[in-house]
């Protein structure tokens, strides 16, 4: 199985990605313009992937993949002494969402069977034929349009399509996903800085991730404003087709049904209860008591995939402008994928 192959060949994609990134177009090679133009068709078959957003993506693994960080990450589980085929059915909301199952299926020793989302088809197969090149053959994996003879499935999907993977997959070894967002808290003492890391929090990827914030709790005294102020730098984001399309219609049912909502013409603000909020749209609450807002985050654990908030608060929070930032041992749903695959 080869693992340092496995773990060089990643290292040397990270090098790769990492010098595509930092040309200028003009100095592009054959290579790099057949990159380039695989981004640009996925971006024409998923607008939501734009090439800013692809490029953001592609550099975060940058980030994550050197050899001291998969190291770290290794160590502390064990690979398998014989190859299993593990099903992957990838989601397609952000770009390269499904990457991480597949790197821990491949360093756990196992052969992925990869679904892709109709989304995201372009840019997971380009890395892992890459990285198989770069790993002189020793990346094992296979694209399906069914799962068949497989030892173990990791699927993600909408809360609806999770009650059918599970029945489906009742009688094997499966992690299932359903859908998650992320909250905030405000202390009320956030510098303008702060707040601007926080708008990275929500906007990045157009709010499509589950790591997105797209619920905030605030002091009862907290201005509206501060908020506003915070999001300026995101304001060309109603240039983008699909997200005005969506900032009209929520606009417009809030108007018809005569609720009230706080509006700089490129999100919009509502005072609500729930957890997940409209594209577009921010749902907000104020809180007199920090354990009021603990005993939501207790009650709503399920669907909550991280809390942005100072760490005085004591919420096992990150800090704010980290929510798009996950490492290599962080997962989706806090299940741990790589103690999963020990066991496959």
């Amino acid at each position: 199985m080869n693992i340092e192959n496995k773990v060089l060949g990643l290292i040397k994609l990270s090098v790769y990605i990492k010098e595509f990134l930092a040309k200028n177009p003009a100095d592009y090679n054959d290579h790099d313009t057949d990159f380039e133009l695989l981004l640009r068709r996925s971006e024409i078959e998923n607008p939501w992937f734009t090439l800013e957003n692809q490029k953001f993506a592609l550099t975060e693994w940058t980030h994550l993949l050197i050899q001291e960080n998969i190291n770290n990450w290794l160590r502390n589980y064990s690979v398998s002494k014989t190859s299993k085929r593990v099903g992957l059915i990838l989601a397609g909301n952000i770009p390269l969402v499904g990457l991480h199952d597949v790197i821990s299926v491949v360093l756990s020793g196992h052969i992925p069977l990869i679904k892709l989302s109709s989304k995201d088809k372009q840019m997971v197969p380009f890395l892992l034929k890459k990285w198989n090149e770069l790993s002189d053959g020793a990346v094992q994996f296979e694209f399906v349009e069914r799962l068949e003879n497989f030892d173990a499935v990791i699927a993600t999907g909408s809360n609806n399509t999770a009650r059918y993977l599970e029945y489906y997959f009742k009688d094997h070894l499966s992690i299932i996903r359903k859908n998650r967002t992320s909250a905030a808290v405000l202390k009320g003492d956030e510098t303008p800085e702060e707040l601007q890391l926080l708008a990275e929090d929500i906007f990045r990827y157009f709010g499509l991730g589950c790591r997105n914030v797209t619920r905030i709790f605030i002091p009862e005294d907290f201005l509206i404003d501060r908020l506003f102020e915070s999001f300026i730098g995101f304001q060309d984001i109603i240039n983008h087709n699909k997200y005005a399309n969506n900032y009209d219609y929520n606009r417009a049912v809030y108007l018809l049904n005569q609720d009230k909502f706080w509006d700089n013409n490129f999100v919009m603000l509502k005072e609500d209860d729930k957890l997940f909020s409209p594209l577009s749209v921010i749902h907000f609450s104020r809180y007199s008591s920090l354990d009021d807002v603990k005993n939501f985050i207790a009650e709503n654990e399920e669907n909550i995939q991280c809390i942005v908030a100072k760490d005085e608060l004591g919420l096992d929070s990150i800090p704010f402008g980290e929510a798009q930032h996950p490492a290599l041992d962080t997962y989706a749903d806090n299940v741990d994928t790589m103690k999963f695959l020990e066991v496959v």
